[in-house]
């Protein structure tokens, strides 16, 4: 992979992680300025559902705030773009689809099976 490529995919994940630690902070000041003062218990059961779903969505991304971060020290350190299992480049198609991709589409496809082979025991 060439330095422009990298710098496309380093640039594709600083955006992704901004937009990411934006939508954070939108929730955090949503979060501070809504309290669930309804009268009604149905409304405020309502209310505390749409929470916990925000706050579940908020905790995956702070999750893939960690991937995103991971992504970028491989970028740093040149091992970005190839498989961890294989050495082998992984495609710039996957890349571009999921930019934090540490696997080829065929290690993947490998792990996937294997993951479903032991669950299903």
């Amino acid at each position: 992979m060439g330095r422009r490529q990298q710098e496309y995919f380093r640039r594709k994940l600083v955006a992704w992680r901004e937009e990411i630690l934006g939508e954070s902070r939108e929730t955090i000041i949503h979060l501070q300025q809504h309290s669930p003062q309804e009268p009604d218990l149905a409304d405020r059961a309502s209310i505390e559902t749409e929470r916990l779903i925000e706050l579940r969505t908020r905790d995956r991304e702070r999750k893939l705030l960690s991937k995103i971060d991971e992504a970028l020290e491989r970028i740093e350190d040149g091992s970005y773009g190839y498989c961890e299992e294989t050495g082998e480049p992984i495609s710039l198609k996957r890349l571009e689809a999921r930019p934090i991709a540490t696997l080829s589409i065929d290690a993947q496809e490998r792990h996937e099976r294997l993951e479903k082979i032991y669950r299903d025991d």
